[in-house]
């Protein structure tokens, strides 16, 4: 299992640093992830547990799903891990009201689109993406470092589209 946290967790990482040590430690008990049907779920160690009790190939889900690896074993968050990884993301992504719309029918965060950015972002950095209500909104990759968005054309891509709350209406056949 020392090798499914280490490859599940670099995406998740990118996005929440060392707090991640805060999402397995947490104060209503300990929390950990396990691999089933391609997909990493975080769930309590109680729970985990109590399903030991049903054979694996009749569990279907277990806890809240992270996200999945893809058949060339990379591993893609989920919007269902938002709530989750938001209170703990060093790097964050403001959209102004206009660019949420956008944001959330799966289009990447232009400039003329950014309300704020964490300072220090770096190039290719996984960040959350927030409202300017600090509603979080999903997940994206630093298309551009802070220096660099500074001084950017309004057109030119911020974020790149990782994972957004959109996601629930337009798949939300496929989201287990």
């Amino acid at each position: 299992m020392d090798s499914l946290t280490t490859s599940s967790s670099s995406s998740t990482i990118r996005s929440i640093g060392e707090n991640i040590k805060l999402l397995v430690d947490r104060p209503d008990g300990t929390y950990c992830f396990r691999l089933h049907n391609d997909r990493v779920y975080y769930v309590s160690e109680k729970i985990l547990k109590l399903a030991t009790n049903i054979a694996r190939d009749q569990l279907v889900s277990l806890g809240t799903c992270f996200g999945k690896f893809t058949k060339t074993q990379k591993f893609r968050l989920h919007v269902t891990a938002l709530d989750y990884l938001a209170p703990y993301a060093k790097y964050k992504v403001w959209v102004k009201p206009g660019a949420e719309q956008s944001f959330l029918y799966g289009n990447h965060v232009l400039k003329s689109g950014l309300g704020r950015i964490t300072e220090n972002t770096a190039q290719y950095q996984g960040v959350i993406v927030y409202s300017m209500a600090d509603v979080p909104l999903g997940f994206g990759v630093a298309a551009k470092s802070t220096q660099e968005c500074r001084k950017l054309d309004p057109m030119q891509i911020v974020v790149f589209h990782q994972a957004d709350v959109g996601e629930y209406i337009r798949h939300e056949d496929t989201l287990t």
